[in-house]
């Protein structure tokens, strides 16, 4: 009697560790596969887009790269005929064409000694866009144009005024797209008393402040 009791008791327990062998497979089973991390590779990040509204002048001096090339990558000005000279591409015209047309057209000279050349320009100092500034200051006189510049900039780079300036009378000549040009008033008085501030306006490519 014993004996049975303990046999049948052994069966239950072994069907009881079947069964839940079963329920655990299922679960696995059941459950979400765990996710693994992928590898990733280095990308090189973007590249930053050109600006192609600037446009390459005289003077300026451009970095030219050409990757894994540091016997032709180097640091040009634009000579006063427009053009560049690099190594195997000879001579470029750069005056006239943006950053990324001159990229193109130094890539396609280096095609027939570099495979698949990569070149980057950038225009390390802008030289070729400038203006002028006339009348009573210490010095008058042509000057290269930042993307800063204002017209309190232009005087003070021109070292103030002379005796005898009509401060509130200067006057900023612009030339229009047509063809024309604009006056544009400056009363230096009311805009270093914070008066009409908007005066001081960014300076443009060939413009002329005349102090009278």
């Amino acid at each position: 009697m014993y004996k049975k009791a303990t046999l049948s008791l052994a069966v239950v327990l072994t069907l009881a560790a079947g069964l839940a062998a079963q329920a655990g497979a299922a679960n696995s089973n059941n459950a979400p596969a765990t996710t693994q991390p992928t590898a990733t590779s280095s990308a090189s990040p973007a590249t930053k887009p050109h600006d192609d509204t600037f446009i390459i002048g005289t003077d300026d001096v451009l970095a030219v790269n050409v990757w894994k090339e540091p016997d032709i990558s180097r640091s040009v000005p634009v000579r006063s005929d427009g053009m560049i000279s690099l190594p195997l591409a000879g001579e470029l015209q750069a005056s006239g064409q943006t950053p990324h047309q001159l990229e193109l057209a130094i890539a396609g000279k280096l095609k027939s000694y570099i495979s698949e050349p990569e070149v980057t320009v950038i225009v390390q100092e802008i030289r070729s866009q400038k203006f002028n500034i006339l009348g009573q200051v210490a010095r008058p006189g042509s000057y290269p144009l930042t993307n800063a510049s204002t017209v309190l900039d232009a005087i003070a780079l021109a070292g103030g005024f002379r005796d005898f300036a009509k401060q509130k009378n200067i006057y900023i000549l612009r030339q229009n797209p047509d063809g024309g040009q604009s006056r544009l008033p400056f009363n230096y008085k009311e805009v270093i008393k914070g008066k009409d501030a908007a005066q001081n306006i960014k300076l443009q490519p060939r413009d002329t402040i005349v102090i009278p």
